[in-house]
């Protein structure tokens, strides 16, 4: 047999899968090939969205369901045994994987990350391939799991036999975290950006630890109600009788797993801490849902509760750790065992990519002075003083501002989707209000057919809350706008939620991150693949902050000694402007609320306001935000692609289908359609990709389809052929003038008229001798199309 005539799947097939069998792998159990362990980036142009590709592994080597420890790279054996390690290196990096080798069938290159060998690399033949126990035994010593720890990893996971299984980072996270435990450590954060999963993964874990006894005895705190229903009901489903949730004060200690709020169990007076009724070593495991909000601040009864069953171990979950004076979630529980951050889950495409839509008013940036003596609506004199976007909503309301924000909103909705779901954050609960009305007045249609159309949802509003499960639930599709301030900036799972607006001001980083998360989950059956940021108080600023998606930074690591408490963040002096415990003059009858203390804000109802400034930007392929058009966006990829025109023209004509490159440059984000219909707009007829790049990227003339094929016909190219084989080509070329290249390389092209009217498609191929003929005479019209 000639190796080097053999695709990369019989190399698979006939060499490598056998070679991992007679080193004792279960096929069944412990060998997955193909693994797609990403989804593939979103990339949004326009209105329309493409996915990038995933990230595939050839073989994936389980010790058993859910705990990896080999990833395989296979190349055909045209390529060396190691051309494929780079690759297979960068996939064992993202699975937490230590064992990874290359092949092309001739043999294994394997490369040790775990630094348990003699070597990093080493050529192996296909009968060296190492055992499960070989892998097995180094994998526990990388791990530093000794005695009875490699048993109490081996735990396993909850499986429901529908064939669900974590997401890879899920994964990683769960093993790292029963690892820590198994090691005996007690105090474990774990970092996952908001829409990932945390719940899930915070019962997996649980479940691990329960079933296999390490753990009998579990508290699970959060600090919304919603949240613990939740997770009462989906998720931890599974522990059934076992599992209770504390309400109403009462303590019943026949249960295993326990769902609370912290405030259902603490209160300023010592007779609500009733968590006090449990003895201080009832609970071996407390898992605190969003450690940063106040668990980790020293002071708070949160942190009472965890020091009084400090004896148990305590597994904190967040997406955003806090870093500041009072409150350090990293000092609490140590660097976190693992980070998922918003970027990745772009990037794998487990998450929703964003648009910017930024816009600012005169007022805000110009500022505005009353004249002197000047009084606002209710009769109040206006301090003598310049008014700017720090003021708008806190000391100043601005009537024909609100007005203008609602207009953007009602115009953006009006041109995309009227029924998108969409929340306004607002600076405080008079705001939401006043949001609330501007919007009901602009959409009095849509108001008409539901008054629910727009509600205001805030802590103080029991009709609003009330309708924050149908918000959230993608099947109502009342209520479509939420105008909110604080409520709704953590634990609401808005799957459809399309268009976030902020018009409030923000410049804490985890409260920014929390406010982004509503709008990054994905539900592909409604729609739901990107959403939109509406900013008109520059928060989205906080983007080009380098701790918006950096690795969580520990501020301070007190020595022996020193006091555990970090210093200021350097980079917020002074008060933040949405600290509620910021002094403000206070005042009767405005703000309040859930918002923090009241203010006196100066109402005016006699200022105009307009915009000076509108851009829309995209989430990049770095992560980073790019203001850009469609031309420039293909322009940059086609670029990356092709040094010059030549080599494009070179890879175009030498490629065997067409089609492969046209799917290459979509995979990098370039939108077929939107460009054929923005070019398009100048055209007479629709222009084949290979003109749109050539025209948008190399500022050629562009050449229509059907003046292609009227070239080709002037030539009398088909004159060479005649018969059905005439007539096949002749239609083809008329269907390539009508519907593009991607069409007539599609064998399948041949069942449909007016080619099924010639004959068969049997018949037709036999008109070219064969198969191969047929395929040789579509390149060879391919080229004469293509070669002025």
């Amino acid at each position: 047999m000639d190796m080097k005539s053999l695709s990369e799947r019989d190399i698979c097939t006939k060499f490598i899968t056998p070679a991992v069998q007679q080193a004792g792998w279960d096929i069944q159990r412990q060998v997955r090939e193909e693994v797609s362990f990403t989804k593939g980036r979103i990339i949004v142009r326009g209105k329309l969205h493409s996915r990038g590709e995933s990230r595939r592994a050839d073989y994936i080597l389980y010790h058993q369901p859910n705990l990896p420890i080999a990833v395989i790279e296979a190349k055909d054996n045209k390529h060396s045994v190691g051309s494929g390690m780079q690759q297979a290196l960068g996939y064992a990096e993202a699975l937490d994987v230590p064992f990874v080798f290359s092949s092309n069938g001739s043999g294994f290159l394997f490369h040790d990350r775990s630094g348990t060998g003699s070597q990093v690399e080493t050529a192996l033949s296909m009968e060296q391939f190492p055992s499960p126990g070989e892998l097995w035994r180094r994998y526990c010593q990388w791990k530093g799991l000794e005695g009875e720890a490699r048993q109490r990893v081996e735990a396993p996971y909850y499986d429901d036999g529908s064939g669900r299984s974590p997401r890879y980072y899920q994964m990683n996270a769960i093993n790292r975290t029963v690892e820590a435990v198994a090691r005996g450590q007690d105090r474990i954060l774990l970092v996952m950006a908001t829409g990932t999963g945390k719940t899930y993964t915070a019962f997996q874990i649980i479940w691990r630890l329960w079933k296999s006894r390490q753990k009998k005895r579990i508290l699970f705190l959060a600090d919304r109600n919603i949240l613990v229903d939740q997770t009462k009901n989906n998720d931890f489903k599974p522990f059934g009788q076992a599992m209770t949730k504390i309400a109403k004060r009462q303590i019943d200690t026949s249960y295993e797993v326990y769902l609370s709020l912290y405030q259902a169990v603490t209160g300023a007076e010592e007779e609500k801490n009733i968590y006090k009724q449990f003895s201080p070593d009832f609970f071996d495991l407390v898992v605190i849902d969003e450690c940063h909000r106040g668990s980790a601040a020293e002071d708070s009864a949160w942190r009472e509760i965890l020091e009084y069953f400090s004896g148990a171990t305590h597994i904190g979950l967040t997406a955003t750790p806090k870093e500041t004076k009072e409150v350090s979630s990293i000092t609490y529980f140590g660097e976190p065992v693992y980070s998922y951050t918003l970027k990745q889950g772009i990037e794998d495409g487990f998450l929703a990519p964003y648009k910017v839509v930024r816009i600012d008013f005169d007022r805000d940036l110009q500022g505005w002075r009353p004249p002197k003596g000047m009084k606002d609506k209710n009769g109040e004199l206006i301090e003598d003083r310049i008014y700017d976007l720090k003021d708008m909503d806190r000391a100043l309301v601005m009537e024909a501002r609100t007005q203008l924000v609602a207009e953007k909103i009602t115009a953006f909705l009006a041109a995309t989707d009227p029924y998108q779901k969409t929340i306004v954050f607002c600076d405080d609960i008079n705001h939401a209000e006043r949001m609330r009305q501007a919007l009901v007045n602009l959409n009095p249609q849509r108001v008409a057919e539901s008054r629910k159309y727009v509600m205001r949802i805030t802590g103080d509003d029991q009709e609003g809350k009330a309708e924050l499960d149908n918000f959230i639930n993608p099947e109502a599709r009342y209520p479509v706008i939420a105008t909110t301030s604080k409520l709704m900036t953590t634990g609401v799972d808005a799957q459809t939620c399309k268009l976030v607006v902020l018009d409030q001001h923000i410049k804490s980083m985890t409260e920014f991150k929390q406010i982004i998360g509503r709008g990054t989950r994905i539900n592909e059956e409604y729609g739901k693949y990107w959403f939109t940021i509406m900013d008109f108080k520059k928060a989205t600023e906080l983007f080009a902050d380098p701790a918006f998606d950096g690795e969580p930074v520990v501020i301070f690591e007190p020595g022996s000694g020193e006091s555990p408490v970090p210093p200021d963040e350097i980079d917020q002096p002074g008060t933040p402007l949405d600290d509620p415990t910021a002094p403000t003059t206070a005042g009767p009858g405005e703000g309040g609320g859930d918002d923090g203390p009241k203010r006196i804000k100066y109402v005016i109802d006699n200022v105009t306001v307009s915009v000076v400034a509108e851009r829309v930007q995209y989430y990049g392929p770095d992560g980073k935000l790019i203001t850009e058009s469609l031309r420039d966006y293909t322009r940059s990829c086609v670029a990356k692609q092709f040094a010059s025109l030549d080599d494009f023209l070179k890879r175009w004509s030498n490629a065997e289908q067409k089609k492969a490159i046209i799917d290459e440059l979509a995979a990098q984000g370039v939108m077929w359609e939107a460009l054929a219909e923005e070019v398009g707009k100048k055209q007479t007829a629709p222009l084949d990709p290979f003109d749109l790049i050539c025209h948008i990227a190399f500022d050629q003339p562009p050449l229509t389809r059907k003046e292609r094929a009227e070239q080709v016909k002037k030539r009398d190219y088909f004159s060479k052929y005649a018969g059905a084989a005439r007539q096949v080509l002749e239609a083809l070329l008329d269907k390539y003038a009508d519907t593009g290249v991607e069409h007539i390389e599609d064998i399948k092209i041949l069942q449909l008229d007016p080619f099924s009217q010639i004959g068969s498609p049997i018949e037709l191929i036999k008109a070219f001798g064969n198969k191969a003929g047929y395929e040789q005479a579509v390149q060879d019209l391919e080229a004469q199309l293509y070669s002025a």
